[in-house]
């Protein structure tokens, strides 16, 4: 089973090979591989599979920016309301994509400002 939190259940739509270091693209290689081949999420609240490799992460909390536990823990928040999916909840991929298909382009526009991944997601998206 794969561990996902809100963000990361819309985010990882737009992964196209680029991350923090070659260990996180590795890691999200291979979450990718496991979520396409049909392998259940379990939707969490706080540090997921993704996190795990993260060089940013410390003792379990996202210290890329200051403040940016919080600010990730709200996007998690919007995610699942935007998804209408909740932790503890058990998906699969193909029914995240459709719902993160589904949000509109106002949505994802919310959803994503300031993130600094958003130009190379709305490269990708077009």
């Amino acid at each position: 089973m794969i561990r996902l939190r809100g963000h990361h259940l819309i985010c990882l739509h737009f992964f196209q090979g680029e991350g923090y270091s070659p260990e996180f693209v590795d890691n999200l290689n291979r979450i990718m591989q496991k979520a396409s081949s049909g392998a259940q999420i379990a939707v969490v609240e706080g540090a997921d599979d993704v996190c795990a490799a993260c060089p940013h992460i410390n003792d379990g909390r996202c210290a890329h920016k200051p403040d940016s536990e919080n600010t990730i823990r709200l996007l998690d928040k919007m995610a699942l309301g935007l998804l209408g999916v909740e932790p503890c909840q058990s998906v699969k991929w193909d029914q995240m994509k459709e719902l993160t298909m589904a949000i509109s382009d106002s949505g994802l526009s919310i959803f994503c400002r300031d993130c600094d991944w958003e130009k190379l997601c709305r490269k990708i998206s077009k």
